[in-house]
């Protein structure tokens, strides 16, 4: 399998090694800017003050890229009037020792540093960024948004040019940077398969154990343990599988149950619900609306009050279809109140939204939404240990599962593994990230459908009939930026999905609006000529 390039800031002294190595090999073999030592290492004179973004293959350092914002740059040497030069108030970084092995000179990789040099300048709250550009990278600077200032420097020998590039300039790059970009590297905004943290992509590739070992067992114990501690659950069975599985779990164990049900509705995975439940034999009543009508407590009350024989409700967490966000709260008070169990559909919602599945009867989920790993892993949080029960089918027999320590059949200790360091991440920046995607959006005019007491790991757009969601989906794809269009339920309604659901990055949204603004003043145009 070929091995993914991995972009990081460097923090480890082998990489500070490998990158001391790098250096001579550019700055004092290929641009003769230093003398040459037996060593064959060269520390940069400013190494204690410099973060490196580093591209790795494996454990090689491939790429480096300095950055410094302390004062005097390695350019303030060079050029003595540099703040003549920038807008008063500016809080400059410089970025220099921009070096790729020759066999990996390829855009991907410069590309993908410069990804990772933004992320990190943006966090730093630096507003302009200087370099020595060589002349041979003139036209790929420009490219990027680096504006020629003052004159060359250096020797005949290592000739540079001074260019700065200001945070606006980067963003509102060239149709060509944008193309590039695309080419390079795709940004997932999609709900599944969610783009991943690198920790995550490396924890898949780990030598993989037996399901009958004891290091598997112990794996999947301290994994059970993170998603219990996370949502306040009792008990978590994991199972190898999708939501859809989990679902079919959960309907078999509700089927054990005395009573009918309540399942509710107002989107295209409460109609789901209602699927699983028909299929299963269940017998229920439900409480459907158009899509995006609350649900109000007032009215599954009601029905709760005319019914008696309800014994359990069943309903979504996030609807995913729409992000509308059920107050899960007021839920489990009302399941109290009636004496009736609360099931819960939490796969959208488990990782970005708040997720207490105490005094929950049962609630599925999975690895590959909300909680930023892979898909094929499903989940099912029981408040009880259920037996066996030789009329449910076997994978379907969640007392099967709580038996054997979730693993009565073959398992994957790659997903458990990649799916461990996921929750030991911290997601907490996501309502940050949903905060300012939904009003940088409703700033651009587009109708957001609902408001903050959404989901945050998901945002739907209902674009007018003058736009069509799969145009714009397209046009965005070839820009390399994936957005939910593509589901046959979307296109029916005209409507396109943003999902924060993994990996964010406030570069990646910015470059996301950049473009939607882009394109949508491109559409207008074309509707009123």
């Amino acid at each position: 399998m070929k091995q993914p390039f991995i972009y990081k800031v460097a923090s480890t002294d082998e990489e500070y090694e490998q990158i001391h190595q790098l250096n001579y090999a550019t700055f004092v073999e290929e641009i003769p800017q230093h003398d040459r030592n037996e060593s064959r290492r060269l520390t940069d004179k400013f190494h204690n003050e410099n973060t490196y973004i580093i591209a790795k293959k494996g454990e090689e350092v491939i790429g480096m890229i300095a950055v410094r914002g302390d004062r005097p740059f390695s350019l303030d040497h060079k050029l003595p009037d540099i703040d003549n030069y920038l807008e008063e108030g500016s809080v400059p970084c410089e970025i220099r020792l921009l070096s790729v092995k020759k066999e990996y000179r390829k855009r991907t990789t410069f590309f993908g540093m410069i990804d990772q040099l933004a992320s990190y300048c943006l966090k730093q709250k630096f507003d302009v960024a200087l370099i020595s550009g060589t002349e041979r990278e003139l036209v790929l600077y420009r490219k990027l948004g680096f504006e020629p200032f003052a004159h060359t420097v250096g020797t005949k020998e290592a000739l540079y040019q001074p260019m700065k590039l200001t945070k606006e300039n980067f963003v509102k790059a060239t149709q060509a940077y944008h193309r590039i970009l695309a080419r390079y590297e795709p940004i997932s905004f999609l709900s599944g398969p969610v783009p991943m943290d690198e920790d995550v992509a490396q924890s898949l590739s780990k030598a993989t154990q037996s399901h009958r070992s004891d290091e598997f067992l112990e794996l999947m114990t301290s994994v059970q343990s993170l998603l219990t501690e996370k949502t306040n659950a009792p008990h978590a069975s994991i199972l190898v599988g999708t939501g859809t599985l989990a679902n079919d779990v959960v309907a078999q164990q509700i089927k054990q149950l005395d009573g009918e049900g309540l399942i509710l509705s107002n989107g295209e995975f409460g109609e789901r619900l209602i699927d699983h439940a028909t299929r299963a034999d269940l017998s229920f009543h439900t409480i459907q609306k158009k899509w995006n009508t609350a649900i109000s407590m007032e009215e599954i009350c009601s029905v709760l009050d005319e019914r008696p024989n309800i014994r359990w409700i069943w309903t979504v967490h996030c609807e995913t279809s729409t992000g509308y966000l059920y107050d899960l709260k007021a839920l489990k008070e009302a399941a109290a109140d009636y004496g009736v169990h609360l099931c819960l559909d939490a796969c959208s919602s488990l990782g970005v939204d708040e997720v207490d599945l105490r005094d929950v009867y049962l609630a599925s989920s999975v690895s590959g939404k909300g909680l930023g790993s892979y898909p094929g892993l499903a989940i099912v949080f029981h408040h009880h240990k259920p037996f066996p029960n030789s009329t449910i089918p076997r994978y379907l027999d969640l007392g099967l599962y709580a038996s054997k320590k979730s693993t009565p059949f073959t398992h994957s200790s790659n997903a458990l593994f990649a799916m461990k360091k996921a929750l030991e991440l911290d997601a907490s920046a996501k309502v940050e990230w949903m905060n300012l995607l939904r009003s940088e959006l409703e700033n651009q005019s587009w109708t957001v459908i609902g408001d903050k007491t959404y989901s945050n790991g998901i945002v739907t757009i209902a674009l007018p009939s003058t736009f069509s969601s799969v145009t714009y989906g397209n046009r965005l794809k070839k820009q390399g930026i994936l957005v939910n269009y593509e589901s046959s339920y979307l296109q029916e309604q005209n409507w396109m999905q943003i999902a924060l659901m993994g990996t964010v990055s406030h570069v990646n949204i910015t470059r996301l609006l950049d473009a939607m603004n882009r394109l949508k003043e491109t559409e207008q145009k074309r509707v009123s000529s």
